[in-house]
């Protein structure tokens, strides 16, 4: 197969200079680093956490739903105090799964509060039933000053954020939209996508948090930065 795209550069989550190429026009998952395997976003987020907190490694830091590369692993690798949960329906809070994780949910955290001067998430936010109540635990378990920043495919753009299903009483779900499925890391079933989210989440954040965010809109080949839906957003705790 051809190369649609293929260049040499820096990659910020292997810290190497490499050679990022991909044989498909779909750049968002299929743009790769020759040596760690990252794509565009996963290099999008650990540049600006490089930018914005050059410090992250004396930090404490919340990860929800980490993959096993990219940001994350080198997260997990350099930063001490670095804490990763999955979340397991089912299974107590706050414990640590067989699986290896501490069980969290983002809609009722177990931390106390300002446990955290960053909490990162990856295309995590698209697949919440009740945004609301993650962000306001978010907020609540950041320092003064800290910052949730995390990627999340900004689909709708200018148009309004729309709901794609909601949870029942009963737990049933209410398909408001045809069922749409993102890759899950640890549920091979995948993640049913509830929002599509538009520019307007900054707002949406803000009346549900009080924290206050900032969209890093980044292209840059030189950084293995270059695809689809890969904006970063920083919400920070004031």
């Amino acid at each position: 197969m051809t190369e649609i795209l293929k260049n040499q550069g820096y990659c910020y989550t292997c810290d190497q200079e490499v050679v990022f190429s991909s044989e498909y026009t779909w750049l968002r998952d299929h743009y790769k680093c020759s040596n760690c395997g990252s794509i565009p976003r996963e290099r999008a987020l650990m540049y600006c956490i490089e930018k914005f907190y050059p410090q992250w490694k004396q930090l404490s830091i919340h990860e929800s739903s980490p993959g096993g590369r990219g940001a994350s692993l080198k997260l997990k690798n350099n930063c001490p105090n670095y804490q990763a949960s999955q979340y397991f329906p089912g299974f107590p809070l706050g414990e640590i799964h067989s699986r290896g994780w501490r069980n969290e949910d983002l809609e009722n955290q177990t931390f106390a509060d300002e446990s955290f001067d960053l909490v990162i998430s990856q295309d995590v936010m698209e697949h919440i039933f009740n945004p609301e109540k993650a962000l306001a635990e978010i907020a609540r378990t950041l320092k003064p000053g800290g910052a949730h920043i995390f990627t999340v495919p900004i689909v709708n753009k200018e148009k309004p954020s729309r709901v794609r299903a909601t949870l029942g009483a009963n737990g049933e779900i209410n398909y408001l939209q045809e069922a749409q499925y993102h890759g899950n890391p640890v549920n091979p079933k995948g993640s049913l996508v509830t929002m599509d989210w538009g520019y307007d989440i900054c707002d949406f954040i803000f009346q549900h948090s009080g924290l206050l965010t900032t969209i890093e809109t980044l292209d840059d080949l030189s950084l293995g930065i270059r695809a689809e839906y890969i904006d970063v957003l920083i919400s920070k705790k004031i």
